[in-house]
């Protein structure tokens, strides 16, 4: 029998007990910890890498695409290691780029109930599976040298603004930020100047912490201008 959404709100409203409460959550303590150690002994051994972020709703035949492609054939022969979500649309272009590039190509897949199946052109050794999200976006933080952000929706904007607030906060070192394709994102880098800066709940400094530009030779450049003045290495 299939359940539906609405059985599934009703179930997360059941009553439990504390005890039923403490069981849970000590098990899933352990998840957690199996995930964190799955991923960083795996992934400290890959080297410097860039995360390419983008819709797994993008089309094979979209621009960009194929511009995720083409930044991380670029990347991949400087060296970087491609890091992606590890599922289909911007996800399987920015693996596809690296593999045919003969780079290192990583996918931090996620369990979802659709949507989210990892693609082929990930290395065999290389592709993680995750439940929690929060694992796996501190994988992306913690092992990753720059940030390619093409368009994309949801998961892709909270991306962003995380890495974004913890280099703002300082919580981490900063590393290049580079916003793919003006066109798609003008209204909201309008949005963060004229109504954020205005009302000063951010100030001119947040404004450069990331860069926007319109083709792959463009975005791979400011990973290479970045590491050219400042020393690669960890930034977590």
């Amino acid at each position: 029998m299939d359940i539906t959404k609405e059985d599934k709100i009703i179930r997360a409203f059941e009553n439990k007990t504390w005890q039923e409460i403490k069981v849970k959550d000590s098990w899933q303590i352990f998840k957690v910890m199996s995930e964190f150690v799955d991923g960083f002994e795996k992934l400290a051994k890959i080297g410097p890498c860039v995360s390419i972020f983008g819709s797994a709703r993008t089309p094979r035949e979209h621009k960009y695409y194929q511009m995720a492609v083409d930044i991380a054939a670029l990347l991949t022969e400087r060296g970087y290691g491609i890091i992606s979500g590890g599922g289909p649309g911007v996800m399987e272009a920015a693996n596809k780029g690296a593999y045919e590039s003969g780079g290192k190509s990583v996918g931090l897949n996620i369990e979802l109930p659709f949507e989210q199946f990892h693609n082929k052109y990930i290395d065999r050794d290389k592709l993680l599976e995750f439940k929690y999200f929060f694992v796996r976006k501190v994988m992306f933080m913690k092992y990753s040298q720059g940030y390619i952000v093409m368009p994309g929706g949801f998961g892709t904007m909270d991306e962003l603004f995380e890495a974004i607030t913890l280099i703002q906060t300082g919580k981490i070192a900063r590393f290049p930020i580079v916003l793919v394709g003006t066109e798609y994102w003008k209204g909201l880098m309008d949005w963060i100047q004229n109504t954020m800066l205005s009302n000063k709940y951010i100030s001119e400094e947040d404004l450069k912490l990331y860069r926007i530009v319109d083709t792959a030779e463009e975005a791979a450049d400011h990973i290479f201008r970045f590491y050219d003045k400042y020393l690669l290495k960890p930034n977590f």
